[in-house]
């Protein structure tokens, strides 16, 4: 909590930003920032300073304000800061061309070469694999315990390096060409990338370094032997004159990867935790799917984005121009950052924000962005979120959070909010997928 004014004449110091308590519960220092200090200059762990936006109505308009670029060469970067405004190692591994780090026009045109592997017919084609994917990571939770279908005990797991990690990494694996036999590396890199945000930036850069090797090999291979897969799309539109360049094909792959398995390991493991914490609205979930209704599935996902979204702040923008955002002059050169955590808990635009409800269908959220930035890969993680959940719930209908929510911990770091892990007890009588 804040600390008290001790006379009229002083100002609210505001809450502590950034340690570990606020990384356990964000939302009481996210209110008193919207009430006093919508838009806030902060200087962040990394010691660059930002402005952090915090209302529904200032976010929105930051998002989609193209005045505010995504390209690091706008920051007005001082010695201390410099390169810590983007993904660890990006810069040395030379991945930086990404969508999450250009404008228009080469936003654009890289932007219409992906969106094609994420259309709806696309994402509902690969529906069947994210079923097959999930209820196998189930089955080996089951096999772990020794659960064969038959007799009955408590088994137990953790759902996010057991089930919620591996789901996405294989998943957008399959979408990008990545073969089997090389996925459990892509898994090994991801897990440090993700185990080492906020800490040491020295594994993550190396697991970067790694995977673009990686990747550049994979591009080759796929240019000679090409598939129905992401890169092989992305070779052939790059060979009909696009002129995606090979550093722009392995950014690209890059962060597909990056951004499509963290997003949404964090949407699977904060949806069931919140579930799992709320009785009464994961029993009616449970209900409405056993009666064939997908309905409360569908809006209840889009409640879990809005509730406790698996990205707290959106990616680093910079400031072109002058503007003023919420009142508050923002100068060239000054990196902004778009709390969408704060913005989807906003009184202003949502009817009792801290109360989790699966039924709400007024839910204009900015979980996965707003304006051109918008997440291209949105369809896919709430195919994902939905499968993951659903499915779960079905097979493991007696679940149960096995630790004291007070025990648990965040992941550290910036942008994406999630569980270090995720502890739960089960009745092990379940049957396998196969059954």
């Amino acid at each position: 909590m804040p600390d008290q004014p001790s006379g009229p004449a002083d100002k609210p110091r505001g809450p502590e930003l950034f340690t570990w308590e606020f990384a356990t519960d964000p939302y009481p220092a996210y209110a008193w920032l919207r009430e006093n200090s919508p838009v806030h200059r902060t200087t962040l762990p990394s010691g660059v300073d930002a402005w952090l936006v915090t209302r529904y109505a200032d976010a929105r308009q930051a998002l989609a304000d193209q005045r505010l670029s995504k390209n690091p060469a706008h920051h007005d970067e001082p010695a201390h800061a410099k390169g810590k405004t983007g993904i660890p190692g990006e810069r040395k591994a030379e991945l930086m061309t990404h969508l999450l780090n250009i404008d228009p026009p080469d936003h654009t045109r890289l932007r219409r070469l992906v969106s094609k592997a994420f259309t709806p017919r696309r994402v509902a084609e690969f529906a069947p694999r994210v079923q097959e994917l999930t209820d196998a990571l189930i089955d080996a939770i089951l096999d772990k315990q020794g659960a064969e279908g038959g007799g009955a005990g408590k088994g137990e797991a953790d759902l996010i390096h057991e089930f919620a990690f591996p789901l996405p990494i294989y998943a957008i694996c399959d979408l990008l060409g990545v073969p089997r036999e090389d996925q459990d590396d892509f898994r090994d890199w991801a897990g440090m990338m993700i185990r080492h945000q906020g800490g040491p930036r020295g594994g993550v850069a190396r697991s970067v370094k790694k995977m673009r090797g990686y990747l550049v090999q994979l591009i080759h291979r796929k240019r000679l032997e090409p598939g129905d897969d992401l890169i092989s799309g992305l070779i052939r539109a790059s060979d009909h004159g696009e002129h995606l360049t090979a550093n722009e094909a392995a950014a690209m792959a890059f962060i597909l990867l990056f951004a499509g398995f963290e997003t949404t390991v964090n949407l699977i493991g904060n949806g069931m935790y919140a579930l799992l914490t709320h009785s009464e609205q994961r029993q009616r979930l449970q209900q409405a799917l056993a009666e064939g209704d997908t309905g409360l599935l569908e809006t209840g996902v889009e409640e879990l984005l809005r509730f406790d979204g698996p990205v707290e702040l959106a990616t680093w923008r910079f400031a072109t121009q002058e503007l003023t955002i919420g009142g508050q002059e923002i100068g060239v050169g000054d990196p902004v950052l778009v709390v969408l955590a704060a913005a989807d808990r906003d009184p202003e635009r949502f009817e009792r924000p801290d109360t989790l409800d699966l039924s709400r269908t007024d839910n204009t959220h900015l979980g996965y962005g707003h304006g051109i930035h918008y997440c291209l890969g949105a369809p896919l993680a709430r195919l994902e979120g939905q499968t993951a959940l659903a499915t779960l719930l079905r097979r493991l209908p007696d679940l149960q959070l096995a630790a004291d929510p007070a025990d648990l911990r965040w992941r550290g770091g910036l942008i994406m909010r999630g569980l270090r892990t995720l502890p739960v007890e089960f009745t092990t009588a379940q049957k396998k997928s196969a059954d």
